[in-house]
This record gives structure tokens, sequence and C-alpha cells, in this order.
């Protein structure tokens, strides 16, 4: 029986065409959804305008007044790629509703380029605990310093993304949205907060905010506003975190010795049929499993031991670990103590949930729970994001990652990282694990082959690094390619030892400087190498080499730029200021890029 929608006379017998052509005219169109038949609208107004010489002007409507679109600025700023993402989607939304945006980036401009903005969106992540994301720092101290412009007649929304795993959760989402009104902008869509699962809250957001930025003396621009999340449906890659494509583990190798500190191993994944195109330097995001003997002892402490379709789920879709501020509370309103209470009355909570994790919240203030409760009280499990070790044109159809095991102890329990354990312990040869592509276009080789490039990559970040030099091994880039790499030990963890000198061999790596740093008595790492080679570090950055970084943003990273700083200094004859200034407008112009975590 024909649906009650397939019924519907969308064509009437009067149309200018043959009772056949209307017959099959009214059978696709009853196929279409309000999107595509909105986008078949403005398809065939195209072609009508493309075609208007063949329409004589007694068929020729009379030609309406075009009307203004509203302008739209959407300022965003990102550190892993979602919220540039969730801008790109947000922007073609808000045109399919009628207005014509703009996307700014906030690692490319300077706040000058606000001023005199109409509506403005911001969308901007945070950093570890508050932090601007590092592409946006120059941004950010402009921003906040005072002689930042003033935006009297800009209105504007914001939408915070971050992690409450951290303590100053979303803080510099907060902080943007108070300076704006600070600078006399005027918020129109009080500002959303979201954590890792941002889908949700982050599309009714978007709904709202382009409602509201619709100018009031104008009807809407379309009958009906699209929701972010459904437009995102249709125009994401066709894998993301909801939808993974599930990928076979085809190789695990641990490629530090038995004698190391640490624990790393060299991951392959089959990517056939996945129909997935990447580029080196980009990441790719893996939907990990919680261990579940720990599973099991979280739902013995809470009384639901047994329970094994929760424990199923909490498995594979909840995170059992983090332990957060956020949690605390949450628990303590389900369950007040007045031990906790007091902790969370002052600074003495961020000392417990140092080093521990959700088993030694239901330890220490321990009840009985039930599955709702508990339930509600775990937010979802993220996924993980990995540098791809192998480039496309060396490994068709597979993605190659490097991925340090994290283990350790404390207060009396053995801790494992989820992802790295999962991926280390629990997944089998040939066993499959969902996947998704995560690009970043903020970390491209050079578009002229020919330019030099310096990469800077201790420990696992020399991952795509590994990609680029297999890249420009196998397109044949003429370009020199220099490599700072650094470990604790030479003998035990030279990661892709063999590869590289292959890759040396071959003419391939022209320069590697290494920085093993317990191979002495006094530590020695990367930056201090670049130091050991500032004359000729200069000299190719001053002959327009890229330089790249990857690995800890915590220390490493800042401490590579500090050097950079020093040697613009000594061996550049800049002052301070000047260093300074060139190492932001380098990095605004894609020359120093950086990948950190």
């Amino acid at each position: 029986m024909a649906s009650s929608s397939r019924a519907l006379p969308i064509l009437p017998p009067t149309a200018p065409f043959s009772d056949a052509a209307i017959k099959a005219l009214n059978a696709g169109l009853a196929e279409t959804s309000p999107e595509q038949r909105t986008w078949l609208a403005g398809f065939l107004a195209g072609y009508a305008a493309a075609t208007a010489t063949e329409i004589s002007p007694a068929q020729a409507a009379p030609a309406a007044a075009p009307k203004r679109k509203t302008p739209l600025s959407i300022l965003y700023a990102t550190e892993g790629g979602n919220t540039e993402a969730f801008a790109q989607k947000f922007a073609k939304a808000a045109a399919k509703q009628g207005f014509q945006p703009k996307i700014l980036d906030m690692g490319e401009i300077e706040p000058s380029a606000l001023a005199g903005i109409e509506n403005l969106v911001v969308i901007a992540s945070t950093w570890g605990e508050g932090d601007p994301p590092a592409r946006a720092v120059p941004f950010a101290q402009e921003f906040f310093a005072d002689g930042a412009p003033r935006l009297k007649g800009t209105r504007f929304a914001v939408l915070a993304l971050g992690d409450t795993a951290y303590t100053e959760f979303c803080a510099f989402g907060r902080r943007l949205d108070e300076r704006l009104a600070e600078l006399g902008a005027v918020r129109v869509l009080d500002r959303v907060d979201c954590d890792v699962d941002y889908e949700g809250p982050a599309g009714d957001w978007s709904s709202q905010a382009i409602k509201i930025f619709t100018p009031a003396e104008t009807d809407e621009p379309s009958a009906e506003i699209i929701h972010l999340d459904r437009f995102a449906r249709a125009e994401e890659q066709e894998w993301s975190a909801k939808h993974p494509f599930f990928a076979p583990m085809s190789e695990r190798v641990t490629v530090t010795s038995s004698r190391s500190s640490r624990e790393t191993i060299h991951v392959e994944l089959d990517l056939a049929d996945s129909g997935m195109v990447y580029e080196p330097g980009d990441s790719l995001a893996i939907l990990p499993e919680n261990d579940p003997r720990l599973v099991e002892q979280i739902l013995k402490q809470v009384g639901l031991g047994g329970d094994d379709a929760l424990a199923r789920e909490l498995t594979r879709a909840k995170d059992v670990t983090t332990l957060s501020r956020a949690t605390l509370e949450a628990w303590n309103r389900l369950h007040p103590h007045t031990e906790l209470g007091e902790m969370l009355a002052g600074d003495r909570w961020r000392g417990f949930v140092a080093d521990r994790q959700l088993i030694d919240l239901f330890e220490t203030f321990g009840a009985t729970v039930g599955r709702d409760e508990l339930l509600q009280l775990l937010r979802p499990l993220p996924a993980r994001s990995y540098s791809i070790a192998s480039a496309p044109s060396a490994h068709p159809d597979a993605a190659h990652l490097l991925v340090s095991v994290v283990r350790w102890q404390s207060h009396g329990h053995q801790r494992n990282g989820v992802a790295s354990s999962f991926l280390a312990d629990r997944l089998g040869r040939n066993q499959k694990l969902g996947v998704f592509l995560k690009p970043n276009r903020h970390f491209r080789l050079p578009a002229d082959p020919s330019t030099r490039v310096v990469m800077v990559g201790p420990g696992t970040g020399i991952a795509p690094f590994r990609a680029f030099l297999q890249h420009r091994r196998e397109t044949g880039a003429p370009g020199q390619n220099w490599l700072f790499f650094g470990e604790r030990n030479f003998t035990h963890d030279f990661y892709y030892q063999t590869e590289l000198q292959d890759l040396k061999a071959d003419g391939v790596l022209n320069r590697i400087d290494l920085a093993f740093s317990r191979d002495q008595p006094e530590k020695i790492y990367v930056q201090d190498r670049m130091w050991q080679q500032r004359q000729d570090l200069w000299a190719w950055l001053q002959d327009g080499a890229h330089l790249y970084v990857c690995g800890d943003a915590t220390r490493m990273a800042k401490d590579v730029d500090q050097t950079l700083n020093r040697i613009a200094i000594e061996v550049g004859g800049l002052t301070d200021d000047k260093a300074k200034a060139w190492l932001q407008d380098a990095t605004r112009a894609g020359r120093i890029q950086r990948d950190v975590y």
C-alpha cells in the first residue's frame, strides 16, 4: 500500500506536462525530503537564470528585487578540528537559511578584523586548563589587551566546547563571551558550554542562533529552520563518531625493547572498503572500549553487579574513568556526604581528583544506586585521536598509528589508559574497532614540493613525520627534510630506527638530530639540539623552510617556541619583541605549524 505522502497531488493535472510526465514527477517528488525539495527549487532557479536567453519575454516572470542577505561572521578557535568542522557546518546551514556567512579562523586573523561586524557567532574550544588553542594564542593575547577594538553595534553569540575532565571547563569560551560584552558588543543568545558529547547541545544552540540572527523586519528565510545535527548528517563525511567505520586491526608490534621504561606500539588498521581519503598530517579517531574488569568492579561497588546488559553498555559507551569536579558535585547531589561537601566548599577536592578515577569516588563515598542514576552520572565515552603515521601513497587502504601505552599505579589501583590499553591488550588481530577521520588542514606539507621541511617530533610526535617522509619519498619531492627526534634511550626507544636509516641512505631524510635524554648524566632534549644547530636552522627558515612541531603541548612545544625565539634574537639579530612578532607571523602564514596534545 502506498504511503499517505505518496498520495499527495504534488503536481496538479493542469501542470504543463503530459499525463505520463506528471505521474513520473509526482512519484519522484513524493520520495524527497523537505531539504531535498529546497535544494531542487534552488537548482531550478539557477538553471532558469543560466538559460534565461532561451525564455521568451512572454514566458518570463516579473523579476523580483533581490533581497539583501544578512551577513553573519563565524569566528572559530580550534585545537583538534571539532570547532572548525562545526563552524563549516554552521555556515552551510546558515547559508541555506538565506544568510551570507563568512568563516574566520582565530589562528589567521587579528582582533582588528572584528571591527564593524554586524552579526558575530563565536565557536571556541578550550585547551587544557583554560587556555586558548595553540593557534589562537596570538589572537587571544591581543583581544584581551587594552588595544582591542571597540565592538559597539555588533550582535554576538558564543558556543564553547570543552571537556569536564578539566577544572577550567570551557574557560576560554567563557572569557571570550565576557570580553565581547566588555568591548560593547550585544549578546543576543546565552552562551552554551558543551562537553565532549557536544553534538546535541550544539545542534540545539545552532537552531536558536539562526532564528535569533534572522532580521525581525523580514520573513524567515525558509519555512523550516534546519537543526544543525540533521544538516550535518546530510553533509558530513560518511564516517563519524555516531557512524564509524569498523576497521580490522591487521598488525600490532611493540616498538620499544623489553628493557624500556616506556611501552609503545605500532598499530596497522585496514581501511579497505571505507572510502576514506586522508592526507599526511591528518588524525584518525578511534572508539575505544573500557576494561570489562574495571566495569565489573564499579558495578559491584554500587550494588549493580551481575547486570550483563548494563556492563556491556558501560564497557562500550560510557566514560568510567574520568573524575572531575562536575562528577563530584553530581554525586554529592545524589548522595550527600558531609566530607565530600566540605571538600567541594574549598579546594581540597583538587587533591582528591588528582591521580584518582571514578572507582575511588565510589569506594570513598560509596552508596547503592539505581541503574538509571548511574547512567545519568556517566558521560559518553569520548573518541581518542591519533596522528596517522603513514602516507596513503605508501600504504593504500591502511592507516598506521604509533601509540604510547599508558599504565601507572596510584592509591592502591593499577591504572590503564582507556584507548591505549584497549589497543595493546584487548583488541585481537583482525578484530574490528570503530574509527573515523579527523582532517587537519593546519598541519600540511608545503604546496611546493621543493620547499624545505624541518620536523620536530620527540616520542610519539614522530608519527606524522613518518607520513611526511613516506609521502615525499613516494612523490619524489625534491625539497630537503630535516628531523629532530628524541626519547629516553637510544637502545630501547628509537622508534622506526631502521626506516629512518633507510630514508637517510636514500637521500630522502637529509639531516637528523637525535636527543636521547637519559643516555648521559645531563638531560638533552630536542630543543637543545635545535639550539646547537641554530645557525643552520635559522638559515633554513630564512630560506623559506616550513617548520612542524608535534608532541607534548605542556612543556615540549613551549620549550621549542622559546628556543626559536632565542635563535631569532641571537642568530637573526632581532629584538625580543620583533622575535615574538616573527614567530607569530610565521605561524599565521603557515610556515610554522603545530600538532600538539
